[in-house]
């Protein structure tokens, strides 16, 4: 299984930049890009400091790098704004863009970020990293078992035997080939209060295990004003893995909302005063 992190626009309409997970890279989208290029101009990068992406020089790296990053990159592209969609790490990174005024809009899947001290989340994520590291030697045979992959993903997806062998441990050599894991993993950052230029939605995970909803949509409620928040059902916290076509639909209707949401605004712009 291979999957080319791209830095170029694919596709047709206005730009869309999908960016994934913590230990991840843009293997994580690579069944739902296909459904998307249809309607949008698509670029799905591996972030800075993941196993494909930018070499971090700058240590220890921090969420700021990231966004720095993905920053760049539109502006390699020319691309002064973009629909941004991410999950989990890739969230926050793009709320933070859209703090930047980067953003058209934002759809964000289960985002990281919402919370003051490092959560017990962080400390499992830093854990199947370990474990990952540790075990990848016999993966080759284990990932054989589909039981193996539902057990070996049950943090991240509901159906984690939906992913091919040659997918998972794909995804294990990108865990280990992830720099920076450490570095973010014991950041002290946060997600800061946000009133957002663009219209948000934040997408929550029915059966995320790693930030489950009950606990931290609350936050999200709170930190970012007027986000629409949805609740994406029968998926765990990489969503990617379940279900490909309700994530591509998911960013489609959270950008037509937006598109919806936002002409008001402009005709009141549009109209002459009284």
């Amino acid at each position: 299984m291979t999957f080319e992190s791209s830095s170029e626009l694919n596709g047709r309409g206005e730009p869309l930049l999908l960016l994934h997970g913590i230990t991840g890279s843009a293997a994580m989208w690579h069944k739902v890009v296909p459904l998307l290029r249809p309607r949008f101009q698509v670029t799905a990068p591996t972030a800075f400091g993941h196993r494909g992406g930018a070499v971090a020089t700058l240590r220890p790296a921090r969420i700021e790098h990231v966004v720095d990053d993905a920053e760049r990159l539109l502006d390699r592209m020319g691309v002064e704004r973009a629909h941004l969609t991410g999950n989990s790490l890739g969230g926050w990174v793009a709320l933070e863009l859209a703090r930047r005024d980067r953003a058209l809009s934002v759809c964000a899947l289960s985002p990281a970020g919402f919370w003051t001290e490092r959560p017990r989340a962080v400390r499992v994520l830093a854990a199947l990293s370990a474990l990952t590291r540790f075990s990848r030697p016999v993966l080759p045979l284990l990932a054989h078992s589909a039981r193996f992959r539902r057990f070996a993903l049950r943090d991240n997806a509901v159906n984690g035997e939906r992913v091919t062998r040659e997918e998972l441990m794909a995804a294990a050599d990108d865990v280990i080939g992830c720099s920076v894991a450490a570095d973010l993993f014991a950041s002290p950052e946060y997600f800061a209060a946000l009133t957002p230029r663009c219209p948000v939605t934040i997408s929550w995970c029915e059966h995320d295990r790693i930030f489950p909803m009950r606990a931290f949509a609350p936050i999200g409620r709170q930190l970012v004003a007027n986000a629409r928040h949805t609740v994406l059902e029968g998926v765990g916290h990489v969503p990617m893995f379940d279900d490909p076509q309700l994530v591509a639909d998911t960013i489609i209707e959270s950008i037509e909302w937006a598109a919806a949401s936002a002409q008001p605004h402009a005709a009141q712009a549009a109209s002459p005063a009284t």
